[in-house]
């Protein structure tokens, strides 16, 4: 399993030589938000298709 270091560094680096400081860290945040949707889903913090379309109705009022 990799260190959260190593995980960034890996990101980093997979950036073109020409990324922006903002660029990168939207990825950065990116794969955050993917790792920790995936954490979610594995300890079962999910809700179903039904009740978020409920939810994003409510916002819609």
């Amino acid at each position: 399993m990799q260190t959260v270091k190593e995980k960034i560094a890996e990101v980093v680096l997979a950036q073109p030589e020409d990324a922006t400081y903002e660029e990168i860290v939207r990825e950065l945040a990116f794969e955050r938000m993917i790792d920790r949707g995936l954490n979610d889903a594995r300890s079962g913090r999910v809700i179903s298709d039904q009740e978020m379309a409920h939810r994003i109705r409510s916002w819609q009022s």
